[in-house]
């Protein structure tokens, strides 16, 4: 089981010297990847958790993130393919694949929220149908095929460089909770990351979906990645069920709950502060949000009991 931490991308510790501090700290504990995270507009009016009131550009902080370490993976979970052209993602893919020296894991997901894709000038009918397309395009680019012509895509012959150091291109991982986005994860790519709201007590299930597609498709065994919520301390309950959340309560049982998660098929799990009120609200005080994010970046580092 690999462990990540969700970069400080998001509300009171996204800062560049908590990115690069906090970074630098997770990659000498061990922790095997970072990762950003996107959300282009908090609406006015809309009921929008405060982790999306402020939230930096996921591949930029990306970049930024290659420059401050030198071999923790860098991922992304996910950046929605409807707001920008194949083309321009592929070169930023790229040139993050290029600064940190091949380590960059390409989330891709179909957006949900309308005023994005009214802002993007991007329908939201057909996304699932146009990640296929998507997909195939960035990574024609990326082995510089003499352009690419698709069901909804069209890129003219020429010449994109330099290449991403990754070959044949960083991996692609497909978000989504549907059991279509599981079964192109599995279908398309080289895995499948949950998204924060997912119900992990049902995680073996979605993770057989996801292997039964890749099996199908001749494809080998797909990455499950999943972002780990997490929420220690007192254990949270769910209303429905009222039994503990997972990855809530004492260090011990958020462990437990890992191994828990490894032996339902998730391969990774990243513990993505960005959604904890007192740290990812812009609201928070950031002197106590970085000390509550140290206090967990330290008390779960990967070590031989995971």
């Amino acid at each position: 089981m690999d462990i990540g931490f969700g970069a400080p991308v998001a509300g009171a510790w996204a800062t560049p010297r908590n990115l690069t501090e906090l970074a630098r700290r997770a990659e000498r504990l061990g922790y095997r990847s970072l990762w950003t995270f996107q959300r282009l507009l908090a609406p006015a009016g809309a009921k929008l958790a405060p982790v999306y009131r402020s939230v930096l550009d996921p591949m930029v902080s990306l970049g930024y993130l290659a420059a401050a370490t030198s071999a923790i993976r860098l991922g992304v979970a996910v950046v929605n393919h409807p707001f920008q052209s194949p083309l321009l993602l592929a070169k930023q893919a790229a040139t993050v694949d290029v600064l940190s020296g091949g380590r960059l894991d390409l989330g891709i997901g179909s957006g949900w929220l309308a005023e994005e894709f009214t802002g993007s000038g991007a329908p939201m009918s057909q996304r699932g149908a146009r990640a296929d397309d998507y997909v195939a395009a960035l990574r024609a680019l990326w082995q510089g095929a003499a352009g690419y012509q698709g069901a909804f895509f069209s890129i003219p012959a020429g010449r994109q460089e330099p290449p991403p150091v990754q070959r044949p291109g960083p991996p692609v991982l497909i978000g989504g909770m549907s059991r279509a986005a599981m079964e192109r994860a599995g279908r398309i790519g080289d895995g499948w990351v949950t998204a924060s709201g997912t119900d992990l007590s049902v995680i073996a299930e979605s993770a057989k979906v996801v292997q039964a597609a890749a099996r199908a498709a001749g494809r080998g065994p797909a990455r499950i990645v999943c972002r780990g919520v997490v929420r220690p301390g007192e254990p949270s309950f769910s209303k429905t069920s009222g039994r503990r959340r997972l990855l809530s309560g004492t260090y011990e049982q958020i462990r437990e709950d890992v191994r828990w998660l490894e032996s339902c098929g998730v391969t990774e799990v990243f513990y993505d502060l960005n959604f904890d009120p007192a740290v990812g609200d812009p609201a928070a005080d950031e002197g106590k949000a970085v000390l509550r994010a140290s206090e967990i970046l330290e008390a779960l580092a990967p070590d031989v009991r995971m």
